[in-house]
C-alpha cells in the first residue's frame, strides 16, 4: 500500500473520529474534537504502530492486537481521552500503558514532554524503536508499573491511562498538578467499565466526571 493510501486511510479515519463524536455527543457533553488532535491524528501513521502483518488495517477504527494479549485502543477512544485531557503546548504529560506507542507519539506533537509508563518489557522495547525510527524525540518511555506513576518525573499537567483499575490510584492523584486533569476508564475487567475525566482545581480538590462506557484491558496493581 503507498503512502497516498495511508493519507487517504487516515482522513477516512479522522472523518469517523468526527462522526462518531457528533453521535456520542449526548453522553459525552462534547459532540467535536479538539482540531488540533484530530490534525495530528491525521498525520500521525498508525499502521506503524500494530503489528506488520495487519497494517492493512490500520485505519480500521477498532482496537488492533499488538501482541502479548493487549490492544492498541480504537482511533475514537484514543482522540476523546485526549481531547478531555485538554493538552497544552507546554504541558508534560504521563501515559500510563504505552502499548506500542501510538497515543505517545499523538500526544508528542501536541505537549512539550511526554512519559510513557509499559509494565511488558518486550512492547516498551518496541515502542522505543518505533518512536525513535519515526522521529518523535520528546518521549521518553519507561519500563515498570504504571499504577505507581513516575514519582521522579511528577507533577504532571495531565495524566491519561489507557488500562482499567477498578478504584482510581491514590499515587496518579497526587503526582497529578493543582489544575490539571487525568483521564482514566475505571472498573473491573469484563464489568461495565466508566471512562472518566478527574479534574484537580487549584486547592487539590478531585472532581470526577464519567463520560462514556468503555472496555479496557485491567491496570495491574503489584508490584
Amino acid at each position: 500500500m503507498s503512502q497516498g493510501d495511508y493519507q487517504q486511510l487516515r482522513r477516512i479515519m479522522v472523518e469517523i473520529i468526527s462522526a462518531y463524536a457528533k453521535a456520542s455527543g449526548d453522553v459525552t457533553g462534547r459532540d467535536s474534537v479538539n482540531p488540533e488532535v484530530l490534525r495530528v491524528m491525521g498525520e500521525v501513521p498508525r499502521h506503524e504502530f500494530v503489528l506488520e502483518q495487519i497494517k492493512h488495517y490500520g485505519y480500521a477504527d477498532e482496537p488492533l492486537p499488538i501482541g502479548h494479549d493487549k490492544t492498541t485502543s480504537q482511533p475514537f477512544i484514543v482522540a476523546l481521552m485526549l481531547d478531555l485531557l485538554d493538552v497544552q503546548a507546554d504541558d508534560t504529560v504521563l501515559e500510563v500503558g504505552t502499548g506500542l506507542g501510538y497515543q505517545a507519539g499523538i500526544l508528542s506533537r501536541l505537549v512539550s514532554q511526554v512519559y510513557s509508563m509499559e509494565i511488558i518489557e518486550e512492547l516498551a522495547s518496541d515502542a522505543i524503536e518505533r518512536l525513535g525510527r519515526l522521529g518523535f524525540s520528546n518521549i521518553e518511555v519507561r519500563v515498570g508499573n504504571g499504577y505507581y506513576g513516575l514519582s521522579e518525573r511528577a507533577p504532571f499537567d495531565k495524566i491519561v491511562v489507557a488500562a482499567a483499575p477498578e478504584q482510581v490510584p491514590q499515587t496518579l492523584i497526587e503526582q497529578l498538578k493543582p489544575g490539571g486533569r487525568m483521564v482514566i476508564p475505571l472498573g473491573p475487567a469484563g464489568e461495565e467499565q466508566q471512562l472518566v475525566l478527574i479534574i484537580k482545581d487549584p486547592a487539590g480538590e478531585v472532581r470526577l466526571i464519567n463520560k462514556l462506557p468503555v472496555a479496557f484491558a485491567s491496570l495491574v496493581m503489584a508490584h
